[in-house]
């Protein structure tokens, strides 16, 4: 994947960012699309959403935000006798 450009931007108190207007601009950042927030140790990634399928989730999320929806109550009684 190649760089088109390198903008910055502040977040706020509440956590929020502007995504620059010349990003913006481009097919999969206009208003209303939605977008996948990918979290590393060193850096974060805003993708549009039609990037991510559910064959590519599975290979980035990490064990930790899977275990989220899976480490409750239900889940072990369900899976207690397996």
């Amino acid at each position: 994947m190649n760089l088109i450009e390198m903008r910055t931007a502040t977040i706020t108190s509440k956590g929020q960012i502007s995504i620059p207007n010349e990003i913006r601009k481009l097919e999969s950042f206009k208003i209303g699309a939605k977008i996948a927030i990918l979290t590393f140790n060193d850096h974060v990634e805003l993708r549009p959403m039609n990037q991510i399928n559910e064959k590519l989730f599975g290979a980035i999320a990490s064990e930790k935000s899977l275990a989220k929806g899976w480490n409750t109550k239900q889940e072990d009684k369900a899976w207690k006798n397996l």
